[in-house]
């Protein structure tokens, strides 16, 4: 989900200042639907394969942790159950009950609860690097093309504010959605997400107009 969002809001911005630029320097649809899908094709491959290599790397990295807490496990079996109990005495926990607690999930799962405890992740459950390029690969093109419509669609006088505009409104809603899913504050989520890509815009307007001008 977490790579959907993100190709789809990559590819609106991606696009948007590639349409955006080359309709400030020329009024040909035609040059600017070809400039708009040469950037959609290139940013979906470049996603997807980015996509592949970062949680491929991510992926490496869990299972060296894996590897580095099961030996842990054998050497100091005690220190590692130590840190349990001291993690949950530190939330406030009464040391007796910090205690049972981690006596009970050592008995059943020693490196479940080991590797859950210091780094965050659960055993086993490795995100699909395969998913999160498929993901990338289907959403970045279909974010893409809401500005190719929008440019394309709109009259040439009022082409590029409107795209301005569908764009600023979807972006808005990609960095809703990418706040929720990572539990953070959504109005910064926003507005983080509308100014990147008014900034992206307004960079490649500038840039074309001063080279159609």
């Amino acid at each position: 989900m977490r790579a959907a969002v993100m190709g789809a809001n990559d590819g609106i911005v991606s696009v948007a200042g590639i349409v955006v630029g080359v309709a400030a320097a020329s009024s040909s649809n035609g040059a600017i639907l070809l400039s708009g899908f040469a950037g959609m094709i290139a940013g979906t491959v470049s996603m997807a394969m980015g996509e592949y290599v970062s949680v491929n790397t991510e992926k490496d990295s869990q299972r060296h942790a894996v590897m580095q807490e099961k030996n842990a496990l054998d050497t100091d079996y005690d220190t590692e159950a130590h840190f349990v109990q001291e993690k949950y005495e530190q939330t406030g926990i009464d040391s007796r009950l910090a205690a049972q607690a981690t006596s009970e999930m050592m008995a059943q799962d020693p490196l479940k609860t080991m590797v859950r405890e210091r780094f965050g992740f659960n055993v086993n459950e490795y995100t699909n690097p395969y998913a999160a390029a498929i993901a990338s690969m289907l959403s970045f093109p279909t974010g893409s093309c809401l500005p190719m419509l929008a440019v394309w669609l709109f009259p040439g006088a009022i082409k590029i504010p409107a795209t301005f505009i569908a764009v600023v409104i979807a972006l808005a809603i990609t960095g809703y959605i990418a706040a929720a899913l990572g539990h953070s504050n959504r109005a910064h989520g926003v507005w983080r997400n509308m100014v990147a890509g008014i900034l992206t815009m307004t960079v490649t307007f500038l840039i074309g107009h001063l080279i159609g001008g």
